[in-house]
């Protein structure tokens, strides 16, 4: 680790402490006895999505946030409970490198259907491309009954 002061290049740690899911590491500089504090996190490989028209990006944990935000707008849905949802498809295929639009869509809707379901009638209208009433009524019939999708 470079000294950040004189830009030396050998460091050793001083103490070492978790805080945040990170590793904080408090450092001296060999060379001029100063001190820093270093935080060290790991790094997850990136999780591809592949969209509905075949085009792939990378997963945008804050574009799944808005649109679960859209959701369940004026609706008892905690930030809290937004967070839990959108940490299940991270770490559900935090060890792939792809998932579908669609596969990151049905994680949601299990999710909020558990929620709220006003939030998952107007979630699903979207991702699952509701184009007529008879797909809104589709949707509330099989929450009155429970049936899974």
């Amino acid at each position: 680790m470079k000294c950040p002061f004189c830009g030396y290049e050998d460091t050793k740690v001083v103490d070492s402490r978790s805080a945040d899911g990170k590793k904080r590491r408090r450092r001296e500089c060999t060379n001029c006895g100063r001190r820093f504090t270093t935080y060290e996190s790991v790094e997850m490989p990136a999780l591809l999505v592949l969209k509905k028209d075949n085009s792939i990006e990378l997963f945008d944990k804050d574009k799944l946030i808005k649109s679960i935000s859209t959701a369940v707008k004026k609706r008892p849905v905690s930030i809290e409970d937004i967070n839990n949802i959108v940490e299940s498809v991270e770490s559900r295929y935090a060890n792939g490198n792809q998932i579908t639009s669609s596969e990151i869509g049905d994680i949601v809707l299990v999710n909020l259907k558990k929620i709220d379901q006003v939030a998952y009638v107007r979630f699903a209208s979207v991702n699952k491309d509701f184009n007529d009433v008879e797909s809104f009524i589709k949707a509330i019939s099989e929450l009155k009954s429970g049936s899974d999708e």
